[in-house]
C-alpha cells in the first residue's frame, strides 16, 4: 500500500475527521473509501459483499432507538 500526502483546507479537515469518528473508522479508511467512490473500480465493488450484515440479530426490534440516537448525532 503506497501512503500519499493530502493538503486539505481546515473546514474539510475538519469535516473529514467529524465524519471519521462518527462512523467509527479511520481518517485514511474514510479517505479511501471516498477516493474510491468517486474514482470508481474494484474496491468500491468488493465493500458491498457484506451489505446488510450488522452482526446483531435484534435490528428490526431497536429500530426506533437506532433511528433516535442516529438523528441526535
Amino acid at each position: 500500500m503506497q501512503r500519499t500526502t493530502v493538503k486539505l483546507p481546515d473546514d474539510l479537515d475538519a469535516l473529514l475527521r467529524h465524519e471519521a469518528e462518527r462512523r467509527g473508522v479511520t481518517i485514511s479508511d474514510l479517505t479511501r473509501e471516498a477516493i474510491e467512490t468517486h474514482l470508481g473500480g474494484r474496491a468500491r465493488k468488493l465493500r458491498a459483499a457484506g451489505a446488510g450484515r450488522s452482526g446483531r440479530d435484534d435490528i428490526s426490534e431497536r429500530i426506533e432507538e437506532i433511528l433516535a440516537a442516529e438523528v441526535a448525532r
